[in-house]
Parts: structure tokens; C-alpha cells; sequence
């Protein structure tokens, strides 16, 4: 097989584009379909604005005639019938609102479940670091939310490790609101686990 030389060979030679036949722009048809629209658009605002007018006219009359037919109906003094009026509204009830004061002195009961407590203790890791450095100043971020921590070398596969450790904890619901105390703070990253140290 003989060896081809690519680059002397050179650049195929561009084509020129094909320009298509423009056809002649029709500004007439967009004008009328324009003018359609907002004629039908202009037709729609006044038959809405005239059907509610005559509604209205209608209820009137309806209103007037029905009116008419109660007075031949009852030939009562109209003395008679603000009196039947008055009698027919019932009182109006007397709202009392205790909650307010009922909050401002006292106190809202929740009743909790009994926590169980467990064989053995929680605790809640919120980090390990490689440097102590760094495991001290998670230890005082937790210290100026005002939980206790202790900071707790361990050796791993890895290497020696510096662990951030909170408890123990008897309970796990503790556990969990010193959590969320943390997390507010912006540490995500703690774990509760049985304290088997």
C-alpha cells in the first residue's frame, strides 16, 4: 500500500451556497389577520359591557314585580312590617376570645411519650480530622453554643485520627436536640451512635 501524503494534497475547494428563491413578502395578510383579531377582541368587550347592563335592567324588573305583587298580596300597614323585621333578626352573639389571656399567664401542656432508657449510653460524633488543630476549633464552635465536647485521638487503618465527641447521652431525644442546636450553626455532619469507646 503506498504511503499518501495528506498535507500537500491541500484543501478541497469550498462550495458556494445555493440561495433559494426568496418569495415576495406579503405584509398585506399579516395586516388583515391583525386587524380580525382586534376587531373580534373589540366586538367581545362590548358585548360583555352591554349583556351586563341588561342583566341588570332584567333583575330590576323582576325586582319592581315581585315587589308589586307582595303589597296586593299583603294590604298591611308598613308599621307592621319594620316591626316583623326588627323581630326576625336574631341577636347578634357575643364573641369571648379566653385564648390570649389564657397564653398570657399560663402555659400550653404537651404530652410526651415516656422515654425508655436505654442499656447503654449514646454519643454523638460531629467530626474527624487528620490535625488537632482543626478537631479544637470544631471543639470551640461547639463550646460557644454551650455544649460540651471532648476531643478524642484514635488510631485506624488509616492513620491517627482526631474525633469530636459529645455525651454520653441517656437518652437519644438528647441526643437529637443537641443536634439540631448544632446544625444551626452549620455543622451537618454529626452522628449518634451507642458509646462503645
Amino acid at each position: 500500500m503506498a504511503h499518501k501524503d495528506f498535507v500537500k494534497r491541500g484543501q478541497a475547494p469550498k462550495k458556494k451556497p445555493v440561495k433559494k428563491a426568496q418569495q415576495p413578502k406579503r405584509p398585506w395578510i399579516l395586516l388583515f389577520i391583525t386587524l380580525i383579531l382586534v376587531g373580534g377582541f373589540a366586538y367581545g368587550l362590548w358585548v360583555i359591557s352591554h349583556s351586563s347592563d341588561s342583566d341588570d335592567v332584567v333583575a330590576e324588573q323582576s325586582q319592581q314585580e315581585a315587589q308589586q305583587d307582595k303589597q296586593k298580596s299583603t294590604q298591611k300597614p308598613k308599621v307592621e312590617v319594620k316591626a316583623k323585621e326588627q323581630e326576625s333578626l336574631p341577636e347578634m352573639p357575643k364573641e369571648e376570645y379566653i385564648y390570649p389571656e389564657e397564653l398570657e399567664h399560663g402555659s400550653v401542656e404537651i404530652d410526651r411519650k415516656e422515654q425508655e432508657k436505654s442499656e447503654r449510653p449514646y454519643l454523638m460524633q460531629c467530626g474527624s480530622f487528620r490535625q488537632k488543630q482543626q478537631a479544637e476549633k470544631m471543639r470551640a464552635q461547639l463550646a460557644l453554643q454551650g455544649l460540651e465536647s471532648l476531643v478524642k485521638a484514635s488510631e485506624g487503618k488509616n492513620g491517627l485520627w482526631y474525633r469530636v465527641i459529645l455525651g454520653p447521652y441517656d437518652y437519644k431525644r438528647d441526643a437529637e436536640t443537641d443536634r439540631h442546636v448544632i446544625q444551626r450553626i452549620g455543622i451537618g455532619s454529626c452522628q449518634i451512635w451507642y458509646w462503645d469507646l
